[in-house]
């Protein structure tokens, strides 16, 4: 009896100690809840990094209405914009495998705007991931992005299907400040004009 007892008695400590536990270690919020601010469609992020002790460079669009091929029903996806490295990168992840290097293709089209095709863009190892993080690629996409309403991102590839995934784009030119402030980009066509006219 005096066993039985002891032994309930164990497990009650354990059970209480792990609650105990589990409720002092939580996770850091610097990876866990980062701190952010919204702008239109987006979550521009407040977080300051631990290391450098400068504001972390993301906003992040979220949706969920992506298709692809070989998936029942839509799912996730979002696009970064962000500095890695102090060089800026966009970067699209989605909740299913959308093809690999080796095979797959990105296009993109922003509202009514000529479409842009087989963008110099690399698949992620995991496969559900695509960056553009060719500079000048990069500057295309994010002189568009300033001035749109509205992205259609297209994957092709021969193993992981079709995908496509529709973004709005209100809020757009703060997401884009906050981004690349770390590896700020030229200034676009229409704001050099302006400069121009005012020094004349």
């Amino acid at each position: 009896m005096r066993r039985v007892a002891f032994a309930v008695m164990a497990v009650l400590l354990c059970a209480g100690l792990s609650a105990g536990l589990g409720a002092c270690s939580t996770r850091d919020p610097y990876v866990a809840t980062p701190a952010t601010t919204t702008s239109g469609n987006w979550k521009i992020e407040k977080q300051v990094d631990r290391v450098t002790g400068i504001p972390v460079p993301s906003a992040t669009n979220v949706i969920d209405n992506a298709s692809n091929t070989f998936a029942e029903r839509p799912g996730v996806a979002s696009m970064q914009l962000t500095c890695f490295d102090e060089q800026p990168l966009v970067r699209f992840a989605f909740a299913f495998k959308v093809g690999t290097d080796t095979n797959s293709i990105l296009g993109y089209r922003f509202d009514e705007k000529p479409g842009h095709d087989n963008v110099a863009s690399r698949f992620l190892q995991e496969h559900r991931t695509v960056v553009i993080e060719d500079r000048a690629a990069v500057i295309t996409f994010v002189n568009e992005l300033a001035a749109s309403s509205t992205l259609v991102v297209r994957l092709r590839s021969l193993t992981g299907g079709r995908t496509t995934a529709d973004f709005k784009l209100d809020g757009a030119p703060a997401a884009i400040e906050a981004a690349f402030a770390g590896c700020p980009l030229p200034p676009q066509p229409e704001a050099k004009k302006k400069k121009r006219g005012a020094k004349a």
